[in-house]
């Protein structure tokens, strides 16, 4: 298994999901993040002083998955996320040794793949 973690713009949460919802990713954790990268953020007026914002918000989203979904995933995030301007963000992918299902004990792939598509968000 394989776990994938993407920063994206936050407004192009929803298209992720559902590219991810269409492969049959089964669960994803989304966090509010702040970054900076090649953005390198904005200037701004603030109480008659400028002040330099470089950390932007972003969202983080994970997700883990067997092996024969990776470049499928991977694939989906980058062309849902993708916006062609800077600060469209990063997609990592980590080795994962072992999922369990607390509530039911399973083990491995089983765990983190649905059946069919569920619609998260609609």
């Amino acid at each position: 298994m394989r776990k994938i973690e993407a920063i994206i713009r936050p407004e192009r949460l929803q298209d992720v999901q559902d590219a991810l919802d269409e492969l049959g990713v089964s669960g994803l954790t989304v966090s509010d993040v702040v970054g900076c990268g090649r953005q390198k953020g904005y200037t701004e007026q603030y109480r008659g002083a400028r002040a330099n914002i470089s950390l932007l918000p972003k969202i983080k989203v994970e997700s883990v998955v067997p092996p024969g979904v990776v470049d499928a995933a991977v694939e989906a995030i980058v062309g849902a996320a993708r916006t062609g301007e800077i600060g469209d963000g990063r997609v990592f992918v980590y080795p994962v040794e072992q999922a369990i299902r607390i509530r039911t004990g399973e083990h491995g792939e089983d765990t983190v793949m649905h059946e069919e598509a569920e619609g998260w968000g609609h």
